[in-house]
């Protein structure tokens, strides 16, 4: 431990004496995989500026905060209505952490087909734990740059789920993942680790919700493991929405087979810093991967989206598109990568990234990245940065409209290409929802422009 600077004590301090209480702590293999990731961990501690791929964002707030473990209190903590993107629904599956804690008594079992299952990490270990080891940790890379969070959250791992699809089985229904922060009297850190497997020609969408509700700081570091077999298609979208003192990390690792479909989409619209990484690896032919989100931050938050596909083999395709709104003094990042590997002729790969600045004080750093290693492929990236188009506001003001109505209706429109990437069209109007609800100004058409 004697490369550790005192940032990253005050997380690793309690491994020994945690280690017990984890989940799965009496599997040998995992034990040996914790403690592997503990000493690479010790070995890099937390990154900071001076790498490339951290040079925009600094876990400032982490330095500044002392983060104590989730205890039993903190874990039953109160929760009147657990808060949902999506409308209520006895026949969908919905499970609930509360500050990374499973709670039994908030979940919907829902109506899923035979061949799915959907456990908590703890539970799959105990009942699953020849098949959880097959993945656990093998679909995560960590020879990607520096992966210290990855390998923070194996060796401190203490909650999450599992979706297992066997092959041919479609779940039409929805499944929904909500995970609560707050509620604590301290500062608290936990570390959710996901994994989803589909087997061929399985097809599944989850949506998970990050939400924090009271006041006060916590720590949520968040990984997920996806591997989608031969034909399968998973839809996984996302939204953050933190309370306003919270440091969510987001990492994801993909492998996607041959003719496999892939797509994401991650909203993010609360934290005081958030950073969503994707590493997505297109592994067999015509494997595909739809990478989208939106961000809207105000006040000093800051939110970096940092992303990386690795298109393997040939004739494999992916679409990125994120969209961005900043106002007051907020910050945000968007690092996107797109690696094109010796013999993926064939590769068709598009990025974009829009961001709109409502004030002078919000900044974004954008940096697209192209490297490309065939000579047969079709790839292009973009990025732009502006502020709403005055032209376009004096032609709607000009109609009658407020001018703050008309600046929202200028947003929305411009974040609906971002939208409109999500195919399940229920997602997407609880993601069109959720952007209005955050509009700068709330402000509706009068009766007479209704013409009622």
């Amino acid at each position: 431990m004697s490369s550790a600077s005192p940032t990253n004590l005050s997380f690793v301090d309690g491994f020994d004496a945690a280690g017990a209480a984890l989940p799965g702590a009496e599997l040998k293999w995992l034990k040996t995989l914790r403690q592997s990731g503990f000493e690479r961990f010790n070995d890099q501690g937390l990154p900071s500026s001076k790498l490339e791929s951290w040079k925009y964002t600094r876990l400032r707030s982490l330095e500044d905060t002392k983060f104590l473990p989730v205890t039993d209190e903190d874990a039953v903590a109160s929760v009147d209505l657990v808060p949902s993107v999506l409308p209520a629904s006895d026949s969908r599956t919905r499970l609930v952490f509360v500050n990374g804690r499973m709670r039994p008594e908030l979940w919907v079992d829902g109506d899923l087909p035979d061949g799915v299952s959907v456990e908590c990490l703890r539970d799959m270990l105990t009942r699953g734990a020849d098949w959880t080891e097959d993945y656990l940790g093998k679909i995560a890379h960590a020879d990607i740059g520096n992966q210290a969070l990855l390998e923070l959250n194996t060796a401190m791992m203490d909650s999450g789920f599992v979706l297992k699809v066997e092959p041919g089985v479609k779940v039409e229904q929805l499944i929904e993942v909500v995970f609560i922060g707050g509620l604590t009297k301290h500062p608290v850190a936990y570390f959710p680790r996901n994994l989803m497997v589909l087997g061929k020609g399985a097809e599944a969408t989850v949506v998970k919700h990050h939400v924090g509700m009271g006041v006060g700081a916590y720590f949520a570091n968040s990984v997920s493991e996806i591997d989608v077999g031969e034909g399968a298609i998973l839809r996984n979208y996302m939204v953050q929405a933190e309370a306003k003192d919270a440091t969510h990390l987001s990492t994801v690792h993909v492998r996607v087979a041959r003719d496999a479909t892939y797509e994401s989409f991650n909203l993010a619209l609360g934290g005081r810093l958030s950073r969503n990484e994707v590493n997505i690896r297109l592994e067999g032919t015509g494997a595909h991967a739809s990478l989208n989100g939106a961000f809207l931050m105000r006040g000093s938050e800051h939110c970096d989206n940092t992303t990386q596909i690795d298109h393997l083999s040939p004739h494999t395709t992916s679409r990125e598109v994120f969209k961005g709104v900043l106002d007051d003094q907020s910050r945000a990042v968007f690092q996107g990568r797109l690696v094109v590997h010796k013999g993926a002729q064939k590769t068709d790969g598009h990025q974009l990234c829009k961001t709109l600045l409502l004030s002078t004080g919000a900044e974004i750093d954008v940096k697209p990245e192209l490297e490309i290693y065939a000579d047969d492929v079709k790839c292009s990236h973009g990025a732009t940065t502006g502020q709403i188009d005055e032209t376009a506001l004096f032609y709607l003001r000009s109609r009658g409209i407020p001018e703050a109505l008309a600046r929202n209706l200028l947003v929305q429109s411009f974040l609906g290409e971002a939208l409109d990437e999500i195919k399940s069209e229920e997602v997407r109007q609880a993601f069109t929802d959720k952007v209005l609800h955050w509009l700068p100004a709330a402000c509706f058409l009068s009766e007479e422009w209704r013409g009622e």
